[in-house]
Parts: structure tokens; sequence; C-alpha cells
């Protein structure tokens, strides 16, 4: 279904849709401005999915056990050790 809207764009945004149109990308202005609605709404989406999996990582880290900083740096210096045996540096 379409819906007839009235829109305001700028002096350069018309000449860009006009080429778009012109060069045979899109059908018609109203094509372009369709296109750049669902890109913008793409966008809108995925950023969206982005900051609740961010959420999502953040609550399961805070929830989760904790290590401290010394514990921390005592496995990390383990593992690195361990890689270095590994390769017989």
């Amino acid at each position: 279904m379409s819906v007839k809207a009235s829109i305001s764009i700028t002096d350069r945004q018309d000449e860009f849709a006009r080429q778009l149109v012109a060069d045979g990308q899109y059908s018609s202005i109203s094509a372009v401005v369709q296109r750049g609605l669902e890109l913008v709404r793409s966008e809108e989406e995925r950023e969206a999915a982005e900051l609740a999996a961010l959420q999502a990582f953040f609550t399961e880290r805070a929830n989760g056990r904790f290590v401290a900083a010394d514990e921390g740096r005592r496995r990390t210096e383990d593992m690195i050790a361990a890689k270095a045996r590994a390769q017989g540096i």
C-alpha cells in the first residue's frame, strides 16, 4: 500500500535524486526517497539490535563471576607462559 506524503528536500538532495532517476538507478524520485527511508529503518534496526546485544552482554557480565585483578593478572601470565613453552620460547 502506498501513502501520499508531501516532503521538503534541499536543492542538493533534489539534484541527487533526479540524477539517480536520470541514470536509471531508480524509476522515480519517490523510489529514491523510499529506498532512503528503508536504509534508515534498516540502520535503526541494526543499531537497536547491537545495543540490545551489548546490554545483554554487560548484564551477563555484571551477574557473572568476577576475578580479582591480581588473579586475572596471574591467569594471564600463566597463559602466556604456557603458550611460550608450547612454542619452545
